[in-house]
């Protein structure tokens, strides 16, 4: 006997067929999106990994940035401040020596004063008090308060000798 397909049979067959083919795109569709979320989340991993790597590189540079920035002006700072100390060390060292150096010559200079007075209340005392000079192009000797010369003549009030030239 032959059977002949009736319209129940054909669609139970087609809504089988349709059942299987439905059942096998779900399970195509769950695997390629299951493919897709571990691509999707490999994808993540690596770009969360580029931009952690990114950001720490970046913070380095940073960190390098921020080291040298406050180093220039420190360096300056302390190149200025060492500018300003030396000069005003060097200078005060050379005022001092300059200061000192003329102390010294004034000291020398009232020693020689000391050593001139002592000398001429020398000669002073040793000459009787008897003193040289000269008046238009004339020469005297002056002799002390209360002798007499003769001819009598006179310098600032003190009797004194002329000297004759030939």
């Amino acid at each position: 006997m032959e059977r002949t397909s009736t319209a129940n049979d054909l669609t139970e067959r087609l809504r089988r067929r349709l059942e299987s083919e439905r059942r096998e795109i779900e399970e195509l569709t769950a695997s390629e999106l299951g493919r897709l979320g571990e691509n999707s989340r490999r994808a993540a991993r690596n770009a969360l990994r580029s931009i952690e790597r990114d950001t720490e590189e970046a913070a380095g540079r940073m960190r390098e940035l921020l080291a040298k920035a406050w180093q220039r002006p420190l360096i300056v700072g302390l190149s200025l401040w060492l500018g300003f100390f030396g000069g005003s060390w060097a200078t005060m060292r050379w005022l001092s020596r300059s200061i000192q150096d003329r102390i010294e010559r004034l000291a020398n200079a009232n020693v020689r004063i000391e050593d001139a007075h002592e000398t001429l209340a020398e000669l002073e005392a040793n000459s009787w008090g008897i003193a040289l000079h000269e008046f238009k192009g004339e020469r005297y000797v002056v002799l002390p308060p209360g002798t007499w010369a003769d001819p009598g003549w006179e310098v600032r009030d003190r009797p004194a000798v002329k000297l004759s030239r030939e």
